[in-house]
C-alpha cells in the first residue's frame, strides 16, 4: 500500500470513528479507537512531504 492510500485508509477510518462519537458519546472505548486513529493519522501527515 503506497503512503497516500495508507492516507486515505486512515482519513476513512476517523470518519467511521467520529459517526460512531456520534453514535455512541459516553462510549470511553469508542473514544479510545478514535483517539489512536487520530494519533496514526497525525503522524502520517507530519511525516509526508509538503509542498513547496
Amino acid at each position: 500500500m503506497s503512503d497516500s492510500e495508507e492516507t486515505e485508509t486512515l482519513q476513512h477510518a476517523m470518519v467511521e470513528q467520529l459517526m460512531a462519537i456520534i453514535g455512541a458519546p459516553d462510549d470511553e472505548d469508542v473514544a479510545r479507537a478514535a483517539d489512536g486513529i487520530v494519533q496514526a493519522l497525525d503522524t502520517r501527515l507530519r511525516e509526508a512531504p509538503t509542498a513547496a
